[in-house]
């Protein structure tokens, strides 16, 4: 079985919420996840970013932040897909990173990175300042289409969640 195969398994287990054998099947694959996030071949490291997500793996979030920073946009994409995993129940994993997406989704030079940092915010707390930064892009006429139409869409349903506080 390789890490990518475990990574379907951990998530199938943690969908079905078996607990017990994902801790099992974690503590297994640890010490692979952590070679290939530091190998040399970016594939390893976008299957090994991908796969803590997948594991659902909380323990694993600095490992995650590192590939925020990686070289490759492979790498990156699998970091900000795991991470909006995490998030969707702990907002507190978008705002521990809130600086490093907004840097991803204005100033990366990828577009599909670009959008996926965006998309990761929608998890976060309603911050004032990103939904600035939001509305920005969604109104510059220079950005893809996609980017603005996902700023758009993202800073709604921060200002949603927003007011929903407040009521």
């Amino acid at each position: 079985m390789t890490l990518a195969e475990a990574a379907v398994e951990g998530d199938q287990l943690a969908q079905a919420g078996s607990e017990r054998e994902l801790a099992d099947l974690r503590t297994k694959w640890s010490d692979e996840l952590e070679s290939a996030a530091r190998s040399s071949d970016f594939r390893q490291r976008a299957v090994a970013f991908r796969a803590i997500g997948q594991f659902r793996w909380r323990a694993k979030e600095e490992l995650l932040r590192r590939g925020l920073d990686d070289e490759s946009p492979a790498a990156r994409g699998s970091a900000l897909l795991s991470l909006e995993l995490l998030s969707r129940e702990h907002p507190s994993t978008i705002n521990g990173v809130r600086p490093l997406l907004h840097n991803l989704a204005t100033a990366d030079g990828n577009a599909a990175v670009r959008r996926l940092a965006i998309l990761c915010l929608k998890n976060g707390s309603a911050d004032r300042n990103t939904i600035v930064l939001l509305e920005g892009l969604a109104q510059d006429d220079e950005a893809d289409a996609e980017l603005r139409r996902a700023a758009g869409g993202v800073a709604q349903q921060l200002k949603r969640k927003q007011s929903a506080k407040r009521s």
